[in-house]
């Protein structure tokens, strides 16, 4: 495949987007809701700055602050966030701002940074040490929480505690794999319920299926992880869990499309369809794990050919313009007032399927770097 046409498609999404209405947050834009300090913007800044350290084309990097700097004010405050809520989902878009930082060296950036980690310092845990997912979702751990705090969280030990909290850090992960890791299956559930009150989950506080975006979102935070880790007793805990992981999820590969289907072990099932964000995320997990030599160097190639798959099923042209479909627009877990949320086969399928939505077009970027660097 011509690779160039991505970098076609990056250019067109930033020459649409500005920082009170970005074009890739198809969820704000379906519900109306104002611009405020999210993780589906937050996946676009990382992969637009990890293009930016590829090409040394300064075009991203000023994007990127541009775009950042609407939402981060002198004081270092945030617009639309609040640190009550208790969201690790709001601590995503804070991983940009050590860049923002070293590159500008703009105070705010580094009160925001401080604001965003008094969060991680106080948000409420389970019994276990898990981060809550939010204040609304009490005693409830979900995959895709590890990526959005953990990574944040291990780049401050490494860049400014002095790896104090590493322990913590694996701990959380070491739990989700204890928890929430179905060994026959090789897979993880999306949610666990500690306290096992929900409506959603079973005896052991598990919910029903096995939801690609979450565990897509999991599997990046691991290796995202492990690139900051700098103690290498705790590293390589990580690296253990990562290992397993990309193995497992290997066998779910579909062998002609070479994608992963939105409810992973129920592939050709009526009503299931390859879907575009998790296969990108576990993509991009493997091509880096194997660059970075924790996993065997043929995860590269598998990585690449779900790459290829996902462009090959839905990078498409329409009117000169090319668009990435197949992306799942939204999924989660409850809450109480919500029970069409409740884990099951027949849940996740019912979704929106979107395109050019950041949760896909984000990974895929991601994917890209990584595609770069074979």
């Amino acid at each position: 495949m011509d690779y160039s046409v991505i970098d076609k498609y990056i250019d067109r999404l930033i020459s649409e987007t500005s920082p009170d209405r970005p074009v890739w947050n198809i969820e704000n834009i379906k519900h109306g809701k104002p611009a405020g300090w999210n993780y589906i913007d937050g996946c676009m800044m990382t992969s637009l700055y990890a293009i930016y350290l590829q090409t040394g084309n300064k075009k991203y990097l000023d994007f990127v602050d541009g775009f950042v700097d609407y939402y981060v004010f002198e004081d270092g405050s945030i617009r639309g966030y609040e640190l009550e809520t208790y969201n690790v989902d709001n601590i995503n878009e804070g991983r940009v701002l050590f860049d923002l930082y070293r590159e500008t060296g703009k105070p705010k950036y580094k009160k925001a940074i401080e604001l965003l980690y008094s969060q991680i310092k106080s948000q409420p845990r389970t019994a276990s040490g898990n981060f809550w997912h939010k204040k609304i979702y009490p005693e409830q751990v979900w995959l895709d929480g590890l990526y959005m705090a953990q990574v944040f969280y291990t780049r401050y030990e490494a860049e400014f505690n002095g790896g104090a909290n590493f322990g913590d850090i694996v701990g959380q992960f070491r739990s989700v794999y204890e928890n929430m890791y179905d060994k026959q299956k090789r897979l993880y559930y999306h949610g666990w319920d500690s306290s096992k009150a929900s409506f959603w989950c079973d005896k052991n506080g598990l919910s029903k299926s096995f939801w690609l975006r979450s565990v897509g979102w999991y599997t990046v935070g691991l290796i995202d992880a492990i690139g900051y880790m700098t103690d290498a007793v705790q590293r390589n805990e990580l690296i253990s869990i990562f290992s397993e992981t990309v193995g497992g999820l290997e066998q779910y590969v579909d062998s002609d499309k070479h994608m992963l289907w939105q409810v992973i072990d129920q592939g050709g099932r009526e009503g299931n369809y390859l879907e575009t964000s998790g296969s990108a995320m576990i993509a991009y997990a493997m091509m880096k794990g194997a660059r970075l030599g924790v996993v065997d160097k043929r995860f590269a190639a598998v990585g690449k050919a779900v790459f290829d798959g996902i462009c090959k099923e839905y990078l498409t042209c329409t009117d000169g313009k090319l668009n990435l479909g197949g992306i799942c627009l939204m999924a989660g877990l409850g809450p109480e007032s919500n029970r069409r949320r409740d884990g099951t086969y027949e849940y996740y399928i019912s979704e929106p399927v979107v395109e050019n939505d950041a949760k896909g077009t984000g990974p895929f970027v991601m994917a890209y770097t990584e595609i770069k660097q074979l």
